[in-house]
């Protein structure tokens, strides 16, 4: 592999602030960005300045904070528009979301995140402020461990020693949680997770493998709840969400699908 120069990884580090602007879709300050990515102030400042010029960030009137700008959004539907998988899929995600009142969403890997290529919805439930592009954490969330367990392993505890590290105190919660979740997997199919993202929010996600190429994703089922019925809210949306990701399989089977995975580091 070439070795990086300054060129690329000035493109990574813009790259990196671009993803800095998660599901929640809020605008943020240089310091905040350089939180998230890591980064001084002093290279966000710049980066930033140069994304506002190309029309990717612009700058939120009467304040400090910056949000993502037209640019942004114009690449992803690009993206959307020559993907026959996301097409083709809404339909079938849809109908699983007006049976059962939930949010339905597809992801794929974004480093340790999970990246919406395809997201429904119905405006009779509470859900979570999400769409198509929204990122959330892999290891917080049922979508990002069900495609995890799908993983080779060797691959899959690489993922998970960086969620871990990432993590930092609270490292060894993280496990047992992956944990509990692989064994879900292992015996349901399934795997749940209860208010680890966000307060009342609940999710249920099984992998999938997607197109000619197999592409190995992630579906799921999410609503928000203040006192959820676990063993009710199972038995209600597992069979629906396992027969609608069987349904996905056989209709996208010789669909070309983009790529499963995205760059860890």
């Amino acid at each position: 592999m070439p070795p990086e120069t300054p060129v690329t990884l000035t493109l990574d580090r813009g790259l990196q602030l671009l993803r800095a602007f998660h599901a929640d879709r809020a605008p943020l300050t240089n310091g905040e960005l350089a939180k998230r990515t890591g980064m001084s102030r002093s290279a966000v400042s710049r980066l930033i300045s140069t994304l506002i010029h190309l029309g990717f960030v612009r700058r939120v009137a009467g304040g400090r904070q910056f949000e993502l700008a037209t640019c942004v959004f114009g690449v992803g539907h690009a993206y959307l528009a020559t993907n026959p998988i996301t097409r083709l899929a809404e339909p079938l995600m849809q109908q699983l979301a007006d049976r059962l009142d939930t949010s339905v969403a597809l992801a794929v890997p974004d480093r340790l995140d999970m990246l919406y290529i395809a997201y429904r919805y119905t405006t009779r439930v509470s859900t979570l402020q999400l769409g198509v592009g929204s990122l959330l954490p892999m290891g917080l969330t049922a979508i990002g461990r069900a495609w995890l367990w799908q993983q080779p392993e060797s691959l899959r505890c690489h993922y998970v020693e960086q969620l871990l590290a990432a993590a930092g105190p609270k490292a060894e919660e993280l496990r047992k949680a992956i944990e509990a979740a692989f064994r879900d997997l292992r015996t349901n199919g399934v795997c749940m997770s209860i208010g680890e993202y966000q307060r009342n929010a609940y999710g249920i996600a099984l992998p999938v493998k997607l197109g000619r190429s197999q592409a190995k994703m992630a579906l799921s089922c999410g609503a928000v709840d203040v006192a959820p019925d676990i063993a009710s809210i199972r038995k209600r949306i597992v069979p629906a969400l396992k027969k609608t990701a069987r349904e996905l399989e056989s209709l996208l089977g010789e669909t070309k699908s983009p790529p499963d995975s995205a760059r860890l580091f």
